[in-house]
């Protein structure tokens, strides 16, 4: 898939679609279309077909034209750029169902610049060309060309910028949607560090990246016995994945992502209801997201460096599985006990949040399906942020607006900490049936106090189910647009 930006004329061009964002009032270049068109679009809107309400999608056929189709989106009421992402969304998927090899979008002002409405449109795009099917195969989408139509020729630099950052970003995005939506037979701990080690091998040009991947013996050396408790029940052996991207001197801090990834997630001796548990495969969506990231890294070569942490394993019942009631001691030497072994991401995260600290972190983001209570809270709409540093959640907050992948910040107060009160142990690692997902924060912000630290609970947007069952890919968009503000920030 191919994205240029071109100031050329419209009349000079021929394409099989091309998509123009509009509202009923007809202006500019909407308004030229629409003469150059025999009013095809004033029609539309007279006849009520079109009324350009916010993500409205209309497909007009222009039979003896250059350009064979219109696709129009509705502009009107646009208010958000989650609104925005929606309507460049459903128009890109009505382009996808045109079968168009080659495709122009014309600049609509539907952002604050041409370059985010360049990188949405990329992003979405490549978002949603993605089919699990074809993923893997030789078999190639239809769409091969789609170049970004602007008004002014000083702005096709900015739109040429958007462009390369949104396709990466989409790319990035379908990494872990793959990794996601993978069974869990194929897409192993073991899985997962081989595609770790494969993007690991990428050769740069102005950055370097590489992976370690840690087994069960030396984690054990490193006495990380909260995460290997996690993999007592399985047979598939556990890894501890660590990526480095190196996209700057030595001497600046990284940003570290921990992302968890339980391959599978039967609770455990906590066994979940069986209903439904063909979706815990999607409980290493966090880890998923994490390679997402650096495979996005590798292509924009951002001046930053990031770390990136996944800790693989399955968790599953067997005679040696960890038991209700167990105590563990984790890396940092805090005992823990085990009520619930369902409660297991926390687990593997700790002495993950503890591993984090040998690298001198800026700042340090976990991600992770952490708790149904976020989804009670939150829906699928936003993921829960908390965090032990307030520049840093809103930080992430603003990210999540910018990249329409928002988040909403919960507390971590000291009367939710009390909860995790244990009589054997330093602490349990739940909390009761009240403010799960703060509790979990609470329990990970234990292992976090030597550095800025944020907790991303993603059960909520990192999968959708019923009929369009599938990961979606969150919150890579947020943790670039984090990343990359990081990065412009060195270049000051």
């Amino acid at each position: 898939m191919k994205f240029t930006a071109s100031c050329a004329e419209l009349s000079d061009l021929k394409t099989d679609s091309l998509i123009l964002p509009t509202g009923s009032k007809l202006e500019n270049s909407a308004e030229t279309i629409n003469q150059w068109t025999n009013n095809i679009i004033s029609s539309a809107i007279a006849s009520g077909e079109f009324s350009g309400k916010s993500g409205q999608i209309l497909v007009l056929n222009l039979p003896e034209s250059a350009i064979k189709r219109l696709i129009l989106v509705g502009t009107d009421g646009l208010t958000n750029q989650r609104q925005v992402k929606k309507a460049v969304t459903g128009a890109c998927f009505a382009l996808n169902k045109t079968k168009s090899k080659t495709a122009l979008w014309l600049e609509g002002g539907i952002t604050e610049t041409i370059e985010a409405e360049a990188s949405m449109v990329a992003q979405s795009i490549n978002a949603s060309l993605y089919d699990y099917k074809k993923y893997n195969g030789d078999k190639k989408p239809s769409l091969e060309l789609l170049t970004f139509l602007t008004s002014d020729k000083s702005a096709t630099s900015a739109a040429d910028a958007g462009l390369v950052y949104g396709a990466a970003v989409g790319d990035g995005m379908n990494t872990a949607k793959q990794l996601g939506n993978l069974p869990a037979n194929i897409c192993t701990p073991s899985y997962l560090a081989d595609q770790a080690v494969a993007l690991g091998k990428k050769k740069l040009n102005k950055a370097s990246i590489t992976t370690e991947i840690l087994n069960r013996s030396q984690m054990q050396k490193l006495k990380m016995d909260s995460l290997l408790s996690v993999a007592e029940g399985s047979e598939e052996p556990p890894k501890l994945i660590v990526m480095k991207y190196q996209g700057t001197d030595v001497s600046k801090k990284p940003v570290v992502l921990v992302g968890k990834a339980v391959t599978f997630d039967s609770g455990g001796i906590s066994l979940k209801p069986g209903r439904g548990m063909d979706e815990m495969k999607y409980d290493m969506c966090g880890g998923a997201s994490v390679l997402g990231v650096m495979n996005t890294l590798t292509q924009l070569e951002l001046p930053i460096n990031v770390v990136g942490i996944i800790p693989a394993t399955e968790n599953m019942p067997n005679g040696r599985a960890t038991k209700p009631g167990d105590v563990v001691t984790s890396m940092s030497g805090q005992t823990i006990e085990i009520l619930n072994t369902d409660a297991e991401g926390r687990l593997i995260l700790c002495d993950s949040l503890t591993y984090a600290a040998k690298f001198d972190p800026e700042t340090v983001i976990d991600i992770a399906t952490l708790t149904g209570a976020v989804i009670s809270a939150l829906g699928k709409v936003a993921s829960g942020v908390l965090s032990n540093e307030q520049q840093l959640a809103n930080d992430l907050i603003e990210s999540g607006t910018q990249s329409a992948d928002p988040v909403w910040q919960l507390p971590l107060w000291e009367e939710y900490d009390e909860l995790l009160k244990s009589n054997f142990a330093d602490m349990a690692n739940i909390g009761g049936p009240q403010a799960g997902t703060i509790t979990a924060g609470c329990f990970l912000a234990r292992y976090a106090k030597d550095y800025k630290w944020a907790h991303l609970d993603v059960a909520g947007t990192a999968w959708v189910s019923g009929a369009n069952k599938g990961a979606t890919g969150r919150p890579v968009p947020l943790l670039m647009a984090y990343i990359r503000q990081k990065s412009e920030e060195n270049c000051d």
